[in-house]
């Protein structure tokens, strides 16, 4: 099975290797306060900002998904308030998590085809925390390195965290340029789903020790103290972070990385704007994601499409959101190799051209 959808996505073939090593190894049963998970905990947090180009400075912590992320960044760095960016359903969903947890949160909506529009954001004095999705997976958007460099100048006084769970391990960002990244790893990472890795600046532990909220499990301050010896708060993923830690030590760095896809994206953006029954969704090139392609038909045809391509053993990803019945969407992530994106174009040649 060909698999192009946008997470869940292609594990690295190497995972089912490595797997047997971490039942060799007794990785699979080693006690979580035990001297061996914390020096494995320790390898892979070098390997991490090593690889994916993150400022030493910057603390890394383990969650269950991206979307634990949300909750604990709202629990942590808030007492009042958040304002929300987006253009699609994992920013808008991130805000109305925080509107259920903080009610006076705030979103600001923008369109699809157009940049952040920074210079309109009208941010209040008391906004604590400044969110927004740099890769929005339901549309295939992408925020520009400009727009997030103008976000920082704007407001460097307000904390800004990113939710790059379609991106981080696949494109190089510039991190120095807000204060939390995040990232599940079932993406650009080629890992099964179940765990996150998210990176805070001091700034951010400096806000969360003032705020000093310890009331749960998964409380920044309480990930905080423990990661300082390399643990968690609780009994973590630790298969996962042993694969992550084997897979990052086997890829090439993220510049590398970052290079070879922005042209396969280019390549797929040219190869698929040919056709004349589908289109991309996202018209304005400028705001295309590298990572996630999504392409619009009628809801026959897209539903034509997915199943044609099912029975080709080629699995796409399902339109999301006020997209889900008319869009397909296609991942441009590492583990998936060039051939298998030859194959995927010669299917939509063959029954599309």
């Amino acid at each position: 099975m060909l698999n192009f959808y946008p997470g869940p996505s292609k594990l690295y073939p190497d995972v089912r290797n490595y797997l047997v090593d971490a039942y060799d190894e007794g990785i699979l049963s080693t006690p979580h306060r035990g001297e061996q998970f914390v020096q494995l905990s320790r390898a892979v947090v070098g390997s991490i900002k090593r690889r994916l180009n993150i400022p030493q400075d910057y603390y890394i912590f383990f969650t269950s998904s991206a979307t634990e992320c949300w909750e604990v960044l709202i629990q942590s760095l808030t007492k009042h308030k958040s304002y929300h960016i987006y253009n699609g359903s994992f920013g808008e969903k991130w805000c109305q998590y925080a509107q259920k947890l903080r009610p006076k949160s705030e979103g600001f909506q923008f369109d699809l085809n157009s940049p952040m529009p920074v210079s309109e954001l009208e941010i209040s004095k008391d906004t604590e925390l400044i969110c927004f999705t740099h890769n929005e997976t339901s549309n295939g958007t992408q925020v520009s390195p400009a727009c997030i460099l103008n976000l920082h100048n704007r407001f460097r006084d307000t904390l800004i965290a990113v939710d790059a769970t379609s991106s981080m391990a696949g494109l190089n960002l510039k991190m120095i340029k807000a204060d939390i990244w995040f990232s599940s790893v079932q993406k650009n990472f080629g890992l099964p789903a179940g765990l996150a890795v998210m990176a805070c600046s001091p700034r951010a532990i400096f806000r969360a020790k003032q705020i000093g909220e310890k009331n749960h499990y998964n409380s920044l301050v309480s990930m905080y103290e423990k990661m300082l010896n390399y643990q968690t708060t609780h009994t973590p993923n630790v298969i996962n972070i042993y694969l992550l830690k084997r897979v990052l030590e086997d890829r090439p760095f993220i510049k590398t990385i970052d290079l070879e896809l922005t042209a396969r994206a280019q390549s797929l953006y040219n190869f698929f704007g040919q056709f004349t029954d589908f289109k991309l969704l996202v018209e304005n090139e400028e705001v295309r994601s590298k990572t996630v392609l999504a392409l619009q038909a009628s809801e026959k045809l897209v539903d034509d499409i997915k199943k044609r391509a099912l029975h080709h053993n080629i699995r796409l990803g399902n339109g999301y959101g006020p997209w889900a019945r008319n869009t397909f969407r296609i991942a441009n992530f590492p583990a998936i190799t060039d051939e298998e994106y030859e194959e995927l174009k010669r299917f939509f040649l063959h029954y599309y051209a």
